[in-house]
């Protein structure tokens, strides 16, 4: 069937179809030019409809902007956001700019708390009889972007107070499309050493996704989709359980994390290496507690993790300057140069690479040391997948 129909008496019905037939077709090594076609086509001929029109053009621009997001097109993937908060009513506003938000943090962008959906959004649009700040679970998700940004820029306390605003919400988890919210309220447990409690909520949300139709779901865009949730979900939690000294179910976890990777985003694609970060990481922790060696392993993942992320060379410039993946890219070469200088043969090269990623460093929680060595729950180092950052 031709997802583009002339008939706008369900638009939202018609939208939705549009999505699931662009997006389904945009996987690793298709192009997206003709679901980009569609999508535009369908914008254009519900622009100025009636009844539903608006959410139906929502829908299709944060598919727009996904579809731009997964083709490496991050830039443009903003500007249609921006441009979704202009036309969409208060819930698409809501997911545009909890996008925006996402890619901003993944582009190591220093954000303030302060930011608000209102912030991309005319004065005329925002006399909406509806408005975000009157509905709980669009709160929610507002205040656990917030609440990330907070454990990103170090500032725990200002975490605590946004997450707090939203934990009822969180509780009923698989209600109103809340999983993302839920994933990064996990992380603040996470990070501050509330094992028990995160372990309870990533388990949630974890079994929320597993219920839900990933592909019903259009109040989401770009890193914040639900497949970008349930792959940051089972990374996190594989992460937790590591932290936990439970091994052999880390390592089932990750395993299934790299999976997702591979398979949503190709074998070579950055999200990928993050993963291998991750699993590498396991391993380390693993060895230290059993009083064994995986340095060949280690060594082998973080040499792979570094490739499909670009990293720099070493004996390059582009450490000062901007560079994707910064915090990813640091933690693994700061963990590959440990396995290095522990060698004899090998501790010059090891002193290059730990200054190297010293140098990198910019997270504003935990210095490069206190990321690399993990001696309790009190402060663990968190990656999220997501936004490919470090907590």
């Amino acid at each position: 069937m031709n997802p583009i129909r002339s008939a706008l008496a369900q638009p939202e019905s018609v939208a939705a179809e549009m999505v699931r037939y662009a997006l389904g077709g945009a996987r690793p090594g298709s192009s997206p030019d003709e679901a980009m076609r569609i999508l535009e086509q369908g914008a254009s001929n519900l622009q100025g409809g009636g009844e539903g029109c608006g959410e139906a053009v929502g829908m299709l621009m944060l598919a727009m902007s996904t579809l731009l997001y997964r083709s490496g097109r991050r830039q443009e993937a903003m500007e249609k956001l921006k441009a979704t908060n202009q036309v969409a009513p208060a819930a698409f506003r809501v997911a545009a700019w909890e996008a925006t938000m996402g890619l901003c943090m993944e582009a190591g962008q220093v954000i303030n708390t302060s930011v608000s959906p209102d912030d991309l959004v005319d004065l005329s649009i925002k006399d909406d009889n509806i408005k975000w700040s009157d509905q709980g679970h669009l709160k929610c998700r507002v205040n656990a972007i917030k609440g990330l940004i907070a454990l990103l820029n170090g500032e725990t306390e200002s975490a605590q107070l946004f997450f707090d605003g939203c934990k009822d919400l969180c509780a009923g988890v698989g209600n109103k499309q809340t999983e993302n919210a839920v994933l990064s309220y996990c992380e603040y447990l996470h990070c501050v050493g509330d094992f028990p409690l995160a372990t309870q909520m990533y388990e949630r949300v974890l079994e929320a996704l597993t219920m839900e139709d990933m592909s019903g779901n259009f109040l989401a865009a770009c890193n914040m989709v639900p497949e970008e949730v349930s792959l940051g979900a089972t990374c996190s939690y594989g992460q937790l359980l590591s932290h936990s000294g439970k091994f052999s179910e880390a390592e089932d976890y990750l395993t299934r994390a790299l999976k997702k990777a591979e398979d949503q985003f190709g074998a070579n694609h950055p999200k990928v290496g993050i993963v291998l970060t991750c699993v590498a990481r396991m391993y380390k922790l693993k060895a230290k507690a059993e009083g064994s060696s995986s340095i060949m392993v280690q060594e082998g993942l973080y040499r792979k993790a570094l490739e499909v992320l670009r990293a720099p060379a070493i004996n390059s410039e582009g450490v000062s300057k901007q560079m994707d993946w910064r915090d990813i890219i640091s933690l693994a070469r700061g963990e590959y140069a440990e396995l290095l200088l522990i060698q004899s043969n090998r501790k010059a090269e090891g002193e290059r690479m730990k200054e190297w990623a010293e140098h990198a460093w910019r997270n504003s929680r935990l210095t490069l040391a206190q990321a690399l060595e993990f001696s309790g729950p009190s402060k663990p180092t968190v990656v999220d997948t997501r936004i490919g950052r470090v907590m």
